[in-house]
């Protein structure tokens, strides 16, 4: 996705050099801004059977009780129709977008719906507007659920996630381009590291601790 906005806007450049230097500048400043929004730093990603980790940049924007997303409910193994704990994070424009898997274990189910671009940051972006779902379970059988939403500026949600993939806490799994929302579902009983307002970085904060037993979502 990035060499694809990298090299359009390169080339842009060059052929519009001769003909129009304020349509070359803009597209040179594209190409930086484009080089800029698409950066994927290193991250250092703690160790923990039980630590939850951001799976986004951003600012914790609500921390609420509610169930797993419908489309990813039902045949989620160790989830049901009852609350989880949700972490809600806003992602603007000017934060890193790049996506990390919450914690190890193994994906159970994904899907994705297609629908609106409501401003991220509401309450009702959650159910109404396009995005991303998986549940994984982690070596205890643990349930916890991340959700990529598309915001009012956000049109593409990239998400690599397979049922039945074994993944690693911290690990690259997908990206929201521009402005958008993370959400993660913790069962209850989890202790959450976090509040309303705090700046998070994907696979690096350290959301939440989950309980020693499993719990019930």
């Amino acid at each position: 996705m990035f060499l694809l906005f990298s090299v359009a806007t390169a080339l842009a450049a060059l052929v519009s050099a001769p003909f129009a230097i304020a349509v070359a500048i803009v597209a040179a400043v594209f190409f930086a801004w484009s080089v800029w929004f698409f950066r994927d730093p290193d991250r250092t990603t703690p160790n923990g059977p039980n630590l939850v980790i951001s799976p986004a940049d951003g600012k914790v924007i609500k921390i609420d009780e509610a169930p797993l997303p419908k489309e990813v409910r039902d045949d989620a193994p160790g989830s049901t129709t009852q609350p989880m704990v949700r972490i809600a994070i806003f992602l603007n424009l000017f934060n890193v977008h790049v996506n990390r898997v919450p914690a190890s274990g193994t994906i159970t189910r994904t899907s994705y719906v297609p629908g609106k671009f409501l401003n991220a940051s509401l309450d009702k972006a959650s159910e109404h507007n396009e995005r991303s779902a998986a549940v994984m379970v982690d070596a205890a059988g643990r349930p916890i659920g991340f959700v990529q939403i598309a915001g009012l500026v956000a049109r593409r949600i990239v998400n690599g996630l397979k049922v039945g993939q074994a993944v690693t806490s911290g690990n690259r799994f997908g990206l929201i381009r521009f402005g958008s929302r993370a959400e993660v579902y913790v069962p209850r009983g989890t202790a959450i590291a976090v509040k309303v307002g705090d700046h998070v970085i994907a696979g690096q904060s350290v959301l939440a601790t989950l309980p020693l037993a499993r719990a019930s979502p």
